[in-house]
């Protein structure tokens, strides 16, 4: 028996709710930033501005692979599409990587032609642009543990990377913060520096993003834990004799499971058939990631001496 389409459904509202949120606070945020860049004169928060804007085009992003990884079967795509969210999560990699390249020799240019001496920020500028960058971490750090919880809730990389766009933000805007108050303090080249160290983060949380997507693109097993978990939910059931092996794989944000068991040889094809059932039916309920589970039962031989 197939998991009911209920679960992805309610996953759906789930992403899309937070998809929403998502785009009203970087639309916001970004309009923000860059007046406060402007005012300060400071690259860093312009780049943390640049940054909020790339969140915004990746949420889009986000909304389609996941919308696109919810679709239920069809004659061509027989096991479901939940691939469409590792390719929707590699792509916000993709964006994020460039995105940190770039910040970072925004900061190497400003340091090697020395125009981060000219970036010296006024009092109003600078006061009205770290009020801004504090509100900024605030807000995103906020949404990180938001869209987090979410993606972990229904299992969702691609919503993962999107936290990650938060927490990136919020830890450019805390360079930002860090750089404008350097320069006010007669220190310019904080800012440019600040950029560098934000350009590090974002590059990290990239490759964490696509390297989780391809895992789950290649049908990595699942970890240690889960399938020491699942065999003990598979030795409990009754008639069950004996483990010969488990397969796991990830199918995008779902697993598919393959078991082999021992049963006595002596059973009916029917009561090898109910105990296989139970089995399937133990894994589906107890693991709600598992979108299908296959059981093949063999003849338990006793030890003749």
């Amino acid at each position: 028996m197939e998991n009911t389409n209920q679960d992805s459904k309610a996953d759906l509202k789930i992403a899309n709710r937070v998809s929403v949120m998502t785009i009203i606070v970087n639309l916001v945020f970004t309009i923000l930033q860059f007046i406060a860049g402007i005012m300060a004169q400071s690259a860093a928060m312009i780049s943390s501005a640049v940054h909020t804007l790339s969140d915004l085009l990746t949420t889009f992003i986000v909304i389609i692979g996941v919308n696109m990884a919810g679709k239920n079967p069809d004659e061509d795509h027989q096991y479901g599409h939940e691939r469409f969210e590792c390719t929707a999560s590699i792509s916000l990699a993709l964006i994020l990587g460039l995105t940190g390249v770039g910040i970072g020799w925004s900061g190497i240019s400003s340091i090697m032609s020395g125009e981060f001496k000219d970036k010296i920020p006024g009092f109003t500028g600078g006061t009205i642009a770290l009020g801004v960058a504090f509100a900024t971490i605030a807000v995103k750090e906020w949404m990180y543990w938001y869209t987090r919880i979410a993606a972990k809730k229904i299992n969702s990389g691609a919503l993962m990377a999107d936290a990650w766009h938060h927490r990136s933000d919020a830890l450019a805007t805390a360079g930002a913060f860090i750089g404008i108050l350097g320069a006010m303090m007669g220190f310019p080249i904080l800012d440019s520096v600040a950029s560098l160290i934000i350009c590090l983060f974002i590059i990290k949380a990239a490759y964490d993003v696509f390297t989780d997507a391809i895992d789950k693109m290649v049908d990595k097993s699942c970890d240690e834990k889960t399938h020491f978990e699942i065999e003990s939910i598979v030795r409990a059931q009754p008639g069950v004799e004996g483990v010969d092996w488990i397969k796991t794989r990830m199918f995008g944000s779902k697993i598919y499971v393959d078991i082999e068991i021992t049963a006595y040889g002596d059973l009916t094809l029917t009561q090898a058939h109910n105990i296989a059932e139970d089995v399937h039916d133990a894994v589906e309920k107890h693991f709600p990631l598992v979108k299908h589970c296959m059981v093949h039962v063999n003849p338990h031989v006793e030890d003749s001496e």
